[in-house]
């Protein structure tokens, strides 16, 4: 089990960590770099107790187009080439080494976008991060996994009941689960309550015994070992 926050978003500070804490869980921050600089040293302080700080690029560009007004057109993955995308994920990567001292993370596709106007720049990137996270909303086995798209179901308006759902399936199917927030109670127009943010956790520390929730760069590890 992995859960993972995008963006870096105050809210996670605010409202995710301290729960988090409180209950001895750790997750993945995936961090926008430049999101991020107005708070570096709690995201580093982050760092210091167990959570991942994932890469998330420096200005979080997506495709624009039909759908993506809000896509600015110097943040639009179309106007982008492959070298372009390429150096904003690497000068994330430097950031992120100072903030923590690792040299091994995963990384999160902004928007789950992953190609420029030269087409995909997977290949550009996968080798220089354990697990590429996507978007889709699936279940890993470990049979099928893909390391450069990681499927994980986002969150907006879902209760606590259904988060618990998809881990009870996940347990029966011996799967990795990965959960994707935004907002927590607030600070994204995709949210998860506060509520049924804490419910949830509740549930994976009461039952602890039959999930292990860890960070998503020492999940995928342990599944490439595993992989047959």
């Amino acid at each position: 089990m992995v859960l993972t926050y995008d963006d870096a978003l105050d809210v996670h500070l605010d409202n995710a960590i301290p729960v988090l804490d409180s209950l001895g869980l750790k997750a993945t921050f995936y961090i926008t770099a430049n999101a991020s600089k107005g708070r570096m040293y709690d995201w580093k302080r982050v760092a210091q107790n167990g959570h991942e700080l994932g890469n998330h690029t420096l200005y979080h560009p997506c495709l624009g187009g039909e759908g993506r007004e809000w896509v600015i057109p110097e943040n639009d993955l179309r106007n982008y080439n492959t070298q372009e995308i390429v150096r904003e994920i690497e000068m994330t990567e430097l950031y992120l080494r100072a903030l923590d001292g690792k040299s091994s993370r995963t990384f999160a596709y902004t928007c789950g976008d992953t190609e420029t106007s030269e087409g995909s720049f997977i290949p550009e990137i996968k080798d220089k991060f354990t697990a590429l996270r996507g978007v889709d909303s699936q279940l890993n086995h470990i049979e099928t996994m893909d390391f450069t798209d990681i499927k994980c179901y986002g969150l907006d308006g879902h209760s606590a009941e259904e988060m618990i759902q998809w881990a009870e399936k996940a347990r029966e199917e011996n799967a990795l689960l990965v959960i994707l927030f935004h907002g927590v109670g607030g600070g994204h127009s995709l949210n998860v309550s506060l509520e049924n943010h804490r419910k949830f956790l509740e549930y994976l520390k009461t039952n602890e015994a039959d999930y292990w929730v860890t960070t998503m760069e020492e999940a995928a590890q342990h599944c490439k070992d595993q992989k047959p």
